[in-house]
């Protein structure tokens, strides 16, 4: 199965944050990306989103994930 990429502006939707933020994360590695040909940058959809292991003890398994856990 292949990985979806959405475009930056897809992804501060998503989860609700800045371009900035999203930026601050691609240069801290906590979301994963890839560059287009043309150099346009997408974010790997599922590295925005908790995977159920790392859900802790709340049961929000599959949740999205707050501002607060990812800076």
């Amino acid at each position: 199965m292949e990985r979806r990429a959405i475009s930056i502006a897809q992804a501060c939707a998503s989860v609700g944050v800045s371009r900035r933020t999203i930026y601050n994360w691609m240069s801290a590695g906590k979301v994963q990306y890839v560059r287009t040909a043309g150099g346009a940058v997408r974010i790997y959809e599922d590295s925005l989103w908790r995977k159920p292991d790392a859900a802790g003890s709340n049961g929000d398994a599959g949740a999205a994930t707050s501002a607060s856990d990812l800076t």
